[in-house]
């Protein structure tokens, strides 16, 4: 472990050896190179700074005395203001790392590195040899290289043959740029993050198109600078610690035709509930990796192990989308929760995608994570309240139009659909046209389809062709085979402060039952209306928001009960399924790295009663089939276990790197749940639950279940 924070910062600065130093517009130049030209002032940096450490570096007598034979490696810094700072040196004694330090700190203050003509940080390794060694001042960088190969050579005859491959690669790099902020990546999905920049994307006369989610960087580039404005964010501050805590990537390296960046992700939280006896908590710790190659090609990747035990409601409801087998729960956008302790559950997660460009017009992505279409907080069409799940997925501009094609592979983990103890795959796909009607209006077109693998016929490539009107192959293949799903959606702009959406789902269509105004259950439809208010009564960055969402009854289900509208016991859509009407309201607000969101949530739902007297699907789950619905007609909303619920959710905090989406934050959440019955699945609540943590914020909790 001796090691670690040396190869930690060899890895952050992607630095070589101090002869060998990374390309800046200038390197740092002591008083003896001032005459030089630019060309020379790497070399002279080198022999200078080597000269002085052999001049003034005294060997403790200990090692004269026990006839040591090896090096010191120090990682050093040159500031702002031209002064050497160690970072971290690894020797074998002690009295050598003392000496390395006190002579780095009777070094001179120099001018400092610059790029494009500002000062600039930079940082180097050296190794010292012990004995030390008498550097050669190069007059050439060739010949020296040449001369270093054949002193090699003399010295040890199984490196006979030299190259300068890898130090070349060093000389490539160059201090990052941020060309995430142009790349083919997606911008992390959260409301609250997106809510910096809707406004932007919105403005009347713009060509945007704002519902298929996750942006990718460079379409939002056109719109909002999000590098200008993290940069505007950033805190002055010279230590290396200070600037990955605030303003930096962890790692960041940019070559020629290359880029990556790797940050440290965590989820640790602390709190309790009203009604819960124990506290509650999470703690997770992760990896994310973003790169470029070239300016077409870019990956990313995001892997967490995490633990946790949160409030009861929430435990109760993981636990009641419980897969096949012996783990007791399944963590709501997660994935599969393992018994942890008392109480708590262990849920590793990763996500990660390919984002390849071949022209200007066509984005493919190939991953494993979540899509999001809509203009709201909610989506009736395709949401990302469910587990992570494989999809490749087309992104094809043109004109006024953007076409969305996904596929996606699912899975249904009820132990009555389980073959061979392997959870049952489905897919599912589909098509969203969005086209800008006009300068403030939007139109979108959905169909979606879900099938599965009966009589073998596994991923149907009718399926597959990315422009075909998916109800037509629905009937080909047999209306059995497949559930379709057509939507329509719109957004008008009233003006640059306020945004009118609005989303209507279609699951099934029969004319004489629309027309026949009994309420026929085959009116399985839903909709959405809502509306933002940017820099609401001229706050800056204030956003204000108000959306209802009404789905009836058995919408998102099918008679084939594996056909329904959802993957890992979660919907694919609504977070409530089906059989409910919803009111939400939203406040957003920020002010340079502060941040607070609000959220009320007022709503009516119909749950089944799943009792020994009235067993009856009441259309509220949507993995029921509806062959064993409670009638034909008279369907109403909220039939069944009648259940109004009220959840206001509140949350503060402080944005502490905003490259990384590093946040502390303090959240509370009041939840009643009133159903009419109380039934061993349906239980009444009334939680007030508060917690504090730091996240890394790249996806959506939903905690309004």
């Amino acid at each position: 472990m001796k090691r670690i924070w040396l190869i930690a910062g060899l890895l952050i600065s992607f630095l070589s050896n101090a002869q060998t130093l990374s390309t800046y517009e200038k390197p740092p130049v002591f008083s003896e190179c001032d005459s030089l030209a630019v060309e020379q002032l790497r070399s002279c940096f080198n022999f200078t700074l080597n000269s002085f450490v052999y001049n003034n570096f005294k060997v403790p007598q200990i090692i004269t005395d026990e006839d040591y034979k090896g090096n010191v490696q120090v990682l050093f810094e040159v500031s702002k203001e031209g002064k050497f700072n160690v970072v971290y040196v690894d020797a074998i004694y002690d009295e050598l790392k003392e000496e390395t330090k006190r002579v780095f700190e009777a070094l001179p203050k120099i001018k400092p590195a610059t790029y494009n003509g500002k000062p600039t940080f930079v940082q180097y390794s050296l190794n010292i040899n012990i004995p030390l060694v008498e550097p050669i001042e190069k007059t050439n960088e060739n010949e020296s290289d040449e001369a270093n190969a054949k002193g090699q050579k003399r010295k040890d005859d199984l490196n006979a043959t030299l190259s300068n491959e890898f130090d070349n690669v060093n000389k490539g790099t160059k201090p990052y740029e941020g060309l995430e902020y142009n790349s083919q990546l997606n911008v992390p999905f959260t409301h609250s993050y997106y809510a910096r920049f809707d406004d932007d994307m919105n403005v009347i006369g713009t060509n945007s198109h704002t519902a298929a989610k996750p942006f990718i960087q460079a379409d939002v580039a056109k719109y909002y600078d999000i590098k200008a404005e993290k940069e505007s964010l950033a805190k002055e501050t010279d230590s290396w610690f200070g600037r990955k805590l605030y303003n930096e990537h962890l790692v960041q390296v940019q070559g020629k035709d290359y880029w990556f960046t790797v940050d440290p992700v965590v989820d640790l939280q602390l709190g309790g509930e009203t009604e819960g006896d124990d506290g509650t908590w999470n703690n997770t710790r992760g990896i994310y990796i973003q790169a470029g190659f070239g300016k077409r090609f870019n990956i990313s990747t995001s892997v967490y192990e995490s633990q946790g035990r949160f409030a009861d409601y929430f435990n109760a409801y993981a636990e009641s989308l419980k897969a096949f087998g012996p783990d007791p729960a399944i963590i709501p956008g997660r994935g599969i929760g393992k018994g942890f302790k008392e109480n708590s559950y262990d849920y590793p997660v990763a996500e990660a995608y390919l984002s390849y460009t071949p022209a200007d017009f066509l984005n493919i992505q190939f991953g494993h994570g979540k899509n999001f279409i809509g203009d709201g907080y909610r989506s009736l069409f395709q949401s990302d309240v469910a587990s992570p799940y494989p999809f490749l997925k087309l992104n094809t501009s043109f004109w006024k139009i953007k076409y969305t094609s996904t596929w996606m592979w699912l899975k249904d983990v009820r132990p009555e659909v389980v073959v061979d103890d392997a959870f049952l795959t489905k897919y599912m796909a589909n098509h969203y046209l969005s086209w800008n009607v006009s300068k403030r209006l939007n139109i979108g077109l959905f169909e979606s389809v879900m099938w599965a693998d009966t009589n073998g016929r596994g991923f149907d490539v009718n399926y597959l062709n990315p422009i075909i009107f998916f109800r037509a192959i629905e009937f080909q293949t047999g209306q059995g085979a497949g559930n379709a799903i057509l939507g329509l959606s719109g957004k008008y702009k009233w003006n640059n402060k306020v945004n009118l959406y609005g989303q209507f789902i279609l699951d099934e269509f029969s004319l004489s039952d629309v027309t026949g105004g009994n309420k026929s259950w085959k009116n399985k439809f839903g909709f959405q209306l809502g509306a933002k208010y940017f820099n609401a009564f001229k706050v800056d960055n204030l956003l204000l928001q108000a959306e209802y969402n009404q789905v009836r009854p058995y919408t998102y289900s099918h008679n084939t009960q594996i056909l329904n509208y959802g993957h890992f016991n979660q919907p694919m859509a609504h977070l409530w399924g089906s059989n409910f009407r919803e009111l939400v309201l939203i406040g957003r607000y920020n002010y340079k790295r502060w941040f607070a969101d609000s959220k009320l949530i007022i709503g009516q739902r119909g749950f089944d009663y799943n009792t020994e007297e009235d067993s009856f699907s009441y259309g509220g789950d949507i993995y029921r089939d509806y062959n064993d619905r409670v009638s034909d007609t008279g369907i109403t909303i909220g039939q069944g276990n009648k259940t109004n619920s009220f959840m206001w959710e509140h949350q503060m905090g402080y944005l502490l790197n905003p490259q990384t989406n590093l946040k502390v934050f303090a959240n509370i959440i009041y939840r009643d749940f009133n159903p009419e019955t109380i039934t061993s699945t349906t239980a009444d609540s009334n939680t007030l639950w508060f917690s504090l943590g730091i996240r890394t914020d790249l996806f959506n909790w939903y905690n309004d279940f």
